[in-house]
C-alpha cells in the first residue's frame, strides 16, 4: 500500500483526479467494486468517480474488469485500485516536468521581453515592436523586463528535480 500522506504521492493524484478524486481513492472500499458501490460507499457523486476511475486506469492505477449479465446481457464494471505502479508514474511525471523546464528556460534565455508597468501584459520583442511599444490593454510604455531571476529559478528548479 502507497502512504497517502507522502505529500509529493497527494500532489501527483491532485493533478491528476483533483481533489474530489483523492477523496474517493481514500475512501474506496478494498477488492473488486463497481463504480456505483464506490459512489455510495464515498459519498462522491457518481459521474465523478467514473471520470476518476477511467484517468486512473489509463494512468495504470487502476484495474478493471467486464463480467457480463448472462440472463440480461448487462456488462458490470469491476474496479480494484492497484497503486503499485505510482512510482513509475512519478519518475515519469518528473521526466515531463524537467523536459518543459528546458524547453521554458531555451525560451526565456532566447528572448527578450517588455512588460506593462500597470502589469496588463507581457510580450517578446517582436510582439512589443508590433504594438509600438505600447500596452495594447492601457496604453502605457512598455518597459524592459530583466527576466535573469526568472531564469535562475527555473535552472534551480531543474537541478532539484534532477538531484532526486
Amino acid at each position: 500500500m502507497i502512504d497517502m500522506n507522502d505529500l509529493v504521492i497527494r500532489g501527483y493524484l491532485i493533478r491528476l483526479v483533483g481533489e474530489d478524486g483523492l477523496a474517493m481513492i481514500e475512501k474506496m472500499p478494498e477488492g473488486e467494486v463497481t463504480d456505483e458501490q464506490i459512489a455510495q460507499a464515498t459519498g462522491i457523486l457518481l459521474n465523478i468517480v467514473r471520470r476518476t476511475l477511467f484517468i486512473l486506469n489509463e494512468n495504470k492505477l487502476a484495474i478493471c474488469r467486464r463480467e457480463r449479465d448472462a440472463s440480461s446481457g448487462w456488462l458490470t464494471y469491476l474496479w480494484t485500485l492497484d497503486m503499485s505502479d505510482i512510482e513509475k508514474q512519478l519518475v515519469k511525471e518528473k521526466k515531463r516536468l524537467i523536459k518543459n523546464l528546458k524547453v521554458r528556460k531555451e525560451f526565456e534565455e532566447s528572448n527578450v521581453f517588455y512588460i506593462c508597468p500597470e502589469g496588463c501584459i507581457r510580450m517578446d520583442f517582436k510582439q512589443a515592436a508590433d504594438a509600438v511599444f505600447m500596452c495594447p490593454d492601457c496604453g502605457e510604455d512598455m518597459i524592459h523586463e530583466d527576466n535573469s531571476p526568472f531564469i535562475q529559478l527555473i535552472k534551480e528548479r531543474i537541478k532539484n528535480l534532477e538531484s532526486r
